[in-house]
């Protein structure tokens, strides 16, 4: 397929001469094959271009300006549809030519496919047509894939989390058993003290009781003597 472009080689417009340079300079850096058919040279191709421009994409007046672009027959667009299809990066889409692989207009149109058909654009069969028999899954399309490795990644991280939970709430057991065990020996340490307290306690009031007991018994023995006194001095 060759794309013809339609050109005034000796256009008086300078408008027109930069739109036909824009188009053609285009058109190389891509390295499209293209040829340029001079209507201001040649009647014939300037009554094929009119013919062949679709009515409802001709001025008022009827009579469109160069540059115009056609496919072998069939017609692409003026210059304003050119430009608009450059700055979308869908040149190729204008000009009904298939993306060069890893350009942008093959990815997008890849992405684009995927997301209406499920497929992908590289994916093709023997006879170089989309194989509608592979389908991207589901959640693939929707933008929610997620590889069995992450999966798997994932719960292996949720029991780490678990297991460390539980390691956790067993040394809290473990510290909480230690505490209670300590409490009791210090508990176990005090009762013999308060029994040595009491006992010394014990000794203490039976000192005091003898003491107060050998008092009274004092008292008694110097009453008895004062008796004694007394009643030999009576006689």
């Amino acid at each position: 397929m060759v794309i013809k472009v339609f050109l005034a080689s000796s256009s008086g417009s300078t408008a027109i001469k930069k739109k036909q340079q824009d188009v053609v300079g285009f058109l190389e850096a891509l390295k499209v094959d293209y040829a340029q058919l001079d209507i201001a040279c040649n009647e014939e191709n300037r009554m094929w271009m009119r013919q062949n421009v679709p009515e409802e994409k001709k001025p008022a007046n009827g009579i469109p300006l160069p540059p115009q672009i056609f496919n072998e027959e069939s017609y692409c667009g003026d210059y304003d549809t050119f430009f608009d299809a450059k700055e979308d990066n869908l040149v190729y889409s204008f000009l009904g030519l298939p993306p060069p692989p890893g350009s942008k207009e093959a990815v997008q149109a890849d992405k684009a496919d995927i997301v209406e058909n499920g497929t992908h654009a590289e994916e093709t069969n023997a006879e170089g047509n989309l194989d509608d028999s592979i389908e991207v899954p589901v959640e693939e399309r929707n933008g929610d894939a997620h590889s069995k490795e992450e999966l798997a990644q994932a719960a292996d991280e949720e029991d780490e989390g678990e297991g460390g939970e539980e390691e956790e709430g067993e040394v809290a057991e473990g510290e909480t058993a230690d505490d209670e065990a300590t409490e009791e020996e210090t508990a176990g340490d005090e009762a013999p003290a308060e029994e040595e307290e009491a006992v010394e306690e014990t000794d203490e009031a039976h000192a005091e009781e003898e003491e107060e007991q050998e008092e009274a018994d004092d008292d008694r023995e110097e009453e008895e003597d004062l008796e004694e006194t007394q009643e030999e001095e009576a006689e």
